[in-house]
């Protein structure tokens, strides 16, 4: 089976609602191939071993969280740039790329499939555009079990501040890059934040005002919402479908 590009864009842009983001980069089809789509490949990001793994799988699209063309990045397309798009442009593979949409969907989101993960039942979110998710654990834990869950489910150790021994009753949770919000994160009524970095100051922050902080990975924690389309989309259109695990240690 196959669908039409412009369907199946049509389709994720209102699944996903991409259109009331204020987002970094443009979501949805960044660069045009093939006119009809019968298999699709996932990864998180459209590095150029994705982009050749694509390739090599036969698929018609390749699907991402991080794709190209970001607010701030030089214009020109040269370089890496020129290289990873020349290859897309070479096989008539269509990228389709979305950012804020994929962290934020109720089900099938980063968020969302973060927290099915590590057994967290959603309560609320908070912050700009509702991106940080708020919630409780299904059952009672501790800092450090806790920590043990999320380096069992995502397969690296994460980074840890805090007492250990603490229960946790209220998590907030934003995957990827959103130390940024801890700040914020820090005035509500949490006992953890969970993101996927860290920076320097995110040290001071949990001393300062007691609530425990895990960087988990930015990679790790944003691997799933993209699958979890991708799963989506091969069953709604029976399409073919590969993931693409590539490793990325950050």
């Amino acid at each position: 089976m196959a669908v039409a590009r412009e369907q199946l864009s049509d389709y994720i842009e209102q699944l996903l609602e991409a259109g009331r983001f204020r987002d970094y980069c443009p979501n949805g089809l960044q660069v045009e191939g093939r006119e009809r789509v019968g298999k699709i490949a996932t990864a998180v990001t459209a590095s150029l071993a994705a982009v050749e793994a694509a390739v090599a799988a036969g698929a018609d699209a390749l699907l991402v969280h991080h794709g190209y063309f970001w607010k701030g990045e030089q214009a020109p397309i040269r370089g890496l740039k020129k290289e990873r798009i020349a290859s897309l442009l070479a096989a008539q593979v269509n990228l389709f790329a979305y950012h804020l949409p994929l962290d934020a969907h109720p089900t099938l989101g980063n968020n969302a499939q973060l927290a099915s993960l590590l057994g967290l039942v959603a309560t609320g979110r908070h912050g700009e555009q509702d991106l940080v998710w708020l919630g409780e654990p299904l059952q009672p834990v501790t800092l450090g079990l806790f920590a043990e869950r999320i380096e069992a489910v995502l397969g690296r150790r994460p980074l840890v501040l805090g007492e250990r021994e603490r229960p946790l009753r209220r998590v907030a949770w934003c995957t990827g890059g959103a130390q940024g919000y801890f700040h914020e994160v820090a005035s509500l009524d949490v006992d953890c934040y969970v993101t996927g970095e860290a920076s320097e100051f995110v040290t001071h922050v949990a001393r300062e005002s007691g609530v425990a902080f895990i960087a988990a990975g930015h990679h790790a924690t944003e691997r799933y919402g993209v699958r979890a389309l991708g799963d989506h989309l091969a069953e709604r259109f029976a399409l073919d479908l590969v993931h693409l695990e590539l490793d990325n240690p950050i």
